[in-house]
């Protein structure tokens, strides 16, 4: 069990690499760096070398050879791989230590081997925003999960939290706030995605008579048929829309989340919880702090990548602290 244990740390703090990676990679438009997969123009690494550029752009003669935004995609992907990798030995491990297979170690075994899927579909529909959305929805639920799984194997070092006993009340609450931050998350994979981050610059809505510009059921839309979505296909009012619904999304999560967190800190002692509570606490302040920077800012690389991180230990945590819950309200 020692060494599952470190196995999964070790998965949680390559999961975070590869969802900062991911991010690193989207932001600078580095997703068709490759315009293949899982190699990069028909090579396992960057083409480097003339012969090798020559023969590369003679295969995509639609996509010269870009190195920088190539070994952004490729690095991304060789940590990817390893983390799949590792959930694979992860799976294996668990299944021959409790001779049977459990779920957790199984979703995560199958939840990686989609998201590789994921991350070839982003390429082969050149970034379709419903895959790109759900790539960065799947990478985040790869951390939360790992990190439960962790919880589960520590916790039978910890017979004290049997003493613990949450409300019914507090623990369907933490699952409908859950709900809420998931939407939120996937409704900023979808800003990300329809390049809307920009669409609008000015605090704390948008430009005046952004209200005769909404546009829902475009922005809301799959646009299924177009041949590449890299920089996006949407109308300016689409991306308004879009990212107006985000920060209004962001306005009623910070109230939920934050709800949350003074209902467990207040509620501490009967859970046998105070730092979570503040910790999730601080990361909600620090995710609206960083949201509203990258408008004041237009969207700093830095903080543009940082947001999308705090966004998945948001996650991380809050799916900790309902699991936390809902295991003392089965004990109870």
């Amino acid at each position: 069990m020692k060494l599952l244990r470190m196995l999964v740390s070790m998965a949680i703090v390559l999961a975070m690499l590869v969802i900062i990676l991911g991010a690193y990679t989207r932001l600078t438009d580095a997703g068709l760096g490759c315009p293949d997969w899982p190699g990069c123009y028909g090579f396992l690494k960057v083409p480097q070398h003339e012969t090798h550029v020559a023969i590369a752009e003679a295969r995509f003669p639609e996509r010269p050879v870009e190195a920088h935004k190539a070994w952004n995609e490729m690095i991304h992907r060789y940590f990817a791989g390893t983390l799949g990798l590792l959930i694979a030995g992860i799976f294996f491990l668990s299944w021959r230590l409790q001779q049977k297979v459990t779920v957790l170690p199984t979703v995560l075994l199958a939840l990686v081997v989609f998201q590789a899927a994921l991350g070839m579909w982003t390429v082969t529909l050149n970034l379709f925003p419903l895959v790109v959305m759900g790539h960065l929805l799947g990478g985040f639920s790869l951390l939360a999960l790992l990190m439960l799984y962790r919880w589960q194997l520590s916790k039978q070092l910890r017979p004290e939290l049997a003493q613990y006993q949450a409300p019914a009340s507090l623990a369907r609450a933490g699952w409908l706030v859950l709900l809420i931050l998931v939407g939120q998350i996937a409704l900023g994979g979808w800003t990300s995605a329809n390049y809307a981050a920009m669409a609008c610059v000015e605090l704390p809505i948008c430009h005046s008579g952004w209200q005769q510009q909404l546009n829902f059921p475009e922005a809301f839309d799959l646009h299924l048929g177009h041949d590449n979505y890299e920089f996006g296909v949407m109308s300016a009012g689409a991306r308004q829309t879009i990212h107006i619904s985000h920060r209004i999304g962001a306005v009623l999560t910070l109230l939920a989340v934050g709800w949350f967190a003074v209902r467990l800190w207040q509620q501490r002692q009967q859970i046998g919880m105070a730092r979570l509570p503040m910790l999730l606490g601080a990361l909600l302040l620090l995710q609206f702090s960083l949201g509203v920077a990258n408008i004041w800012w237009l969207l700093p690389l830095g903080n543009a990548v940082a947001h999308n991180f705090v966004a998945a230990n948001l996650l991380m945590v809050l799916t900790l602290i309902c699991a936390r819950l809902q295991q003392q309200r089965r004990s109870a």
